[in-house]
């Protein structure tokens, strides 16, 4: 039964990874100005445009636009959604907050009941598993990411260009992603920064 249990594993992880190298093998650049539309499980729209090695959003370039990858089932997004909500409510004319579910393959209505209503995550959340995967691995490309992600991970990009941010781990300011559940406080300080900074 052990012996069983091990090749179960090493067949998994083997196709796992190749499945994995696979889809970064045929992953498809975005080019300069490249705009991609995203739409929220509620039906709206936000296109995104390809700018400064980074994203910003059409019509809006001038907002700091903070990208969550989360999970609907991943407890420490749970618990920041009000506060991230609260956050997009008080700032609406200069920030904007972009959800992208990852690691599930869960409906648009799944995600509107049991997260975003359940957790009052009343942002942008779009569920699109190709575009978002797109997007992910797009990101994780720019910033030169090398681990795998753990969720919840944002970026945070003013004018296209990713913003160096607090570590969540080590408290220290100098990376270009939150990693797991941020302290809004110390997401508050670092935006107060990238807003001053020209």
């Amino acid at each position: 039964m052990k012996k069983i249990i091990i090749l179960i594993i090493a067949l998994f992880a083997f196709f796992g990874c190749k499945e994995e190298e696979n889809s970064r093998a045929t992953f498809k650049e975005f080019t300069p100005n490249e705009e991609v539309v995203l739409k929220d499980v509620s039906g709206k729209d936000i296109t995104l445009i390809r700018k400064n090695s980074g994203f910003v959003i059409k019509n809006d370039e001038n907002k700091v636009l903070m990208i969550d990858i989360f999970g609907t089932f991943c407890p420490p997004c749970q618990k920041e959604a009000p506060e991230l909500t609260k956050y997009q409510f008080e700032n609406k004319e200069t920030f904007t907050l972009i959800g992208l579910t990852h690691f599930e393959n869960v409906t648009d209505e799944y995600v509107l009941n049991e997260f975003m209503q359940k957790f009052h995550a009343y942002y942008f959340v779009t569920n699109n598993q190709k575009i978002n995967g797109r997007l992910i691995e797009q990101i994780v490309r720019d910033i030169e990411y090398k681990h795998e992600i753990a969720l919840p991970f944002k970026v945070v990009l003013k004018n296209g260009k990713y913003q160096i941010l607090t570590d969540v781990d080590s408290g220290k300011y100098g990376v270009k992603y939150y990693l797991g559940g941020t302290k809004v406080t110390k997401m508050k300080e670092d935006l107060t920064k990238i807003y001053e900074t020209k």
